[in-house]
């Protein structure tokens, strides 16, 4: 069976975790497996992953299965960045659905769900990394139990903006302790806490202090 891995970026965060999940689907399923970030490259087959992709892949009739990882508790945080905007209100214990991409956004039925689980004082590195290996285990999870049958999705619809980088600003007016959420999700390379005084803006970077 071919699984084909999609990411668009090849750049992304998430192309190590990526990497980690072609090795251990060789290893455990013994499937062809191939790595792709071109939409016009996706041949067809039985399972694509859409992983972390920055455009809408159009060609589903291509694949059997088409492969979606969402962190929100469908269909409620459709959308973008809904990691983010989850802990930007202050939740802690974050759902992540492996569900299947329709033609109408994040609306597919789903297949499993795990949950992030964190306890507040976590940096992006972190929030990224149990996202990354959760992705992995529900995808594992979805071959294993290979062909699988998707339940539709029940709740109110609500969704999310894509973010901008104003969205990362700081208020000087307010204690670092009050937003630290924001501080927390901040990406020091791509968009940056950052705040303005006097007629100027300044960049944090902000990082743990780690002691051996």
């Amino acid at each position: 069976m071919l699984v084909q891995l999609l990411v668009d970026n090849p750049n992304s965060w998430i192309i190590p975790y990526v990497i980690k999940l072609k090795e251990e689907i060789i290893k455990q399923f013994n499937f062809s497996v191939s790595l792709i970030h071109k939409h016009e490259d996706v041949v067809k087959g039985e399972v694509l992953c859409l992983l972390s992709c920055e455009k809408i892949f159009k060609k589903l009739n291509y694949n059997r299965y088409n492969l979606v990882v969402h962190e929100s508790d469908l269909p409620s945080g459709k959308g973008w960045s809904p990691l983010t905007w989850q802990i930007l209100e202050g939740k802690n214990e974050i759902p992540v659905t492996l569900f299947e991409a329709a033609e109408s956004v994040d609306s597919g039925e789903i297949y499993a769900k795990e949950y992030i689980k964190l306890n507040g004082s976590e940096l992006l590195p972190e929030i990224k990394d149990q996202q990354g290996i959760i992705t992995i285990k529900l995808i594992l999870f979805f071959l294993e139990n290979f062909p699988m049958e998707g339940k539709k999705q029940v709740g109110d619809t609500t969704f999310y903006d894509r973010r901008k980088p104003e969205d990362s600003k700081l208020d000087i007016n307010k204690s670092i302790a009050h937003q630290f959420n924001l501080l927390r999700v901040c990406d020091n390379e791509r968009y940056p806490a950052y705040f303005s005084y006097k007629g100027s803006e300044y960049k944090i970077i902000i990082e743990k202090n780690r002691h051996d």
